[in-house]
């Protein structure tokens, strides 16, 4: 499945933020990649992200990394930097946004 989603990122912490994603903990990523996703890209127009990930399936994705450590502390770090945080818990697996068209 794919999904989309849409954060901010605080206006004064832009380089902050995508410093961070330069130095993504390998743990962390190791443990998206075990719970399902086969990618996950973030764009970034101004102080809008836009994310597209593709997994199996989303929720199962949110619950397996909500009580890993190295997750709590990214979701905390990243908590500091976004102005809007998405919920990236099992409760936040519908927030993602609706397909308007797709190219047949």
């Amino acid at each position: 499945m794919r999904v989309a989603l849409h954060t901010r990122v605080r206006a004064d912490r832009i380089e902050e933020y995508e410093a961070a994603h330069r130095e993504v903990p390998e743990e962390l990523v190791a443990a998206i990649r075990a719970s399902g996703a086969q990618s996950w890209t973030i764009w970034r127009s101004g102080t809008d992200l836009f994310h597209l990930l593709e997994c199996e399936d989303y929720g199962a994705l949110l619950a397996a990394l909500a009580k890993l450590p190295v997750n709590i502390a990214w979701q905390a770090r990243m908590a500091e930097l976004l102005d809007v945080i998405h919920d990236y818990s099992a409760d936040g697996s519908d927030a993602s946004l609706p397909v308007v068209w797709e190219l047949p």
